[in-house]
């Protein structure tokens, strides 16, 4: 039998071990081709230390600039808002007095006239004032409150005397009101003043 080795001769186990190789460079691999790497990542411009304080100054600045801008116009409509709800008060009060003037016009007229009127002619006439007085005040809000035969409500009224109830249906209800109280627009601007019936002599 004849030897393997010697058919192999000498470049049998030399190419095989040369086409195994993978420390022998690939022949399509070129220098210029190829990303650069530093530390094991792909280099990437780095911006100068003075340029980025430069820029993050800039916009901080920016920042700043908007940031009053916004305050000042915030103070602004603030103070607009004020303004305009006095001039609106004002304005609402000033309906109000026009609606009055022809009251006041009125008494001026039974105040010249009340020495030569009848007394009939003068209780009329203090009686029209009255009732256009308070159908202007009503007009602009204003409510009466006179709790008579109702129950005491506290938030509303207030007891200065009591008298016992002439039947237990009768307990904590208002028996007479001394002076009427008044709402504004819902809003309490004066309690009325009452009597109330009770049992324990407390409202």
């Amino acid at each position: 039998m004849s030897d393997n080795r010697s058919v192999r001769g000498p470049t049998g186990d030399g190419a095989d071990m040369a086409s195994t190789d993978m420390s022998q460079e690939p022949s399509s691999r070129q220098d210029d081709t190829q990303p650069l790497f530093h530390g094991g990542s792909t280099s990437v411009p780095v911006e100068p230390t003075e340029e980025a304080v430069r820029r993050l100054e800039e916009q901080l600045n920016d920042e700043r600039d908007r940031h009053l801008r916004l305050a000042a116009e915030y103070d602004n409509h603030r103070k607009r808002v004020a303004r305009e709800r006095i001039e609106l008060t004002e304005r609402s009060q000033a309906a109000l007095v026009v609606r009055l003037l022809e009251v006041l016009d009125d008494m001026d007229r039974l105040n010249a006239d009340g020495a030569s009127a009848t007394p009939e002619a003068l209780r009329q006439a203090v009686d029209l004032v009255d009732r256009k007085l308070r159908k202007e005040l009503q007009a602009a809000g204003l409510e009466r409150i006179d709790p008579v035969g109702g129950p005491f409500d506290p938030s509303l009224h207030e007891a200065v005397s009591t008298r016992q109830p002439p039947t237990p249906e009768h307990d904590h209800r208002v028996s007479a009101t001394f002076q009427a109280g008044y709402r504004f627009k819902g809003a309490l601007v004066r309690p009325a003043r009452v009597q109330v019936y009770s049992e324990q002599g407390q409202p």
